[in-house]
């Protein structure tokens, strides 16, 4: 089991930067996968980023490529998302979320673990 805690999210002008972190706590992060999903009103949750826990690949939904950076710190058990050139359609609460599949994977049902959110608003 995995408790994850979303920090960093705010309100910032379109073009600007923010950068998320998810806090884990419990098992050992090393041993998941973790990502990021975002959900803005009226909408499903999407997949943005995610990050594998063998050899550190990462894959990005085509919305974010060469915006976001999705990165890791196992030794502080902490998840980043440095979100650059932001754009109002960026806007939604964004959520961590881990699993411990082999495979990695884009489909929010195949993440057991989620954080409680943080909302992300940018202003045109």
């Amino acid at each position: 089991q995995v408790q994850l805690v979303e920090s960093g999210g705010g309100l910032v002008q379109a073009g600007g930067s923010l950068r998320l972190s998810c806090a884990a706590s419990g098992r050992s992060f090393s041993s998941y996968n973790v990502g990021w999903f975002r959900q803005a009103p009226g909408k499903e949750r999407e997949f943005v980023a995610v990050i594998s826990r063998i050899g550190g690949s990462t894959y990005y939904a085509d919305s974010v490529k060469g915006r976001f950076t999705i990165s890791r710190d196992n030794a502080k058990n902490t998840l980043y998302l440095q979100m650059n050139s932001l754009k109002p359609e960026d806007t939604a609460v964004y959520y961590c979320t881990a699993s411990t599949g082999l495979v990695v994977t884009r489909t929010a049902a195949n993440y057991p673990y989620w954080g409680q959110g943080t909302q992300v608003t940018v202003s045109s």
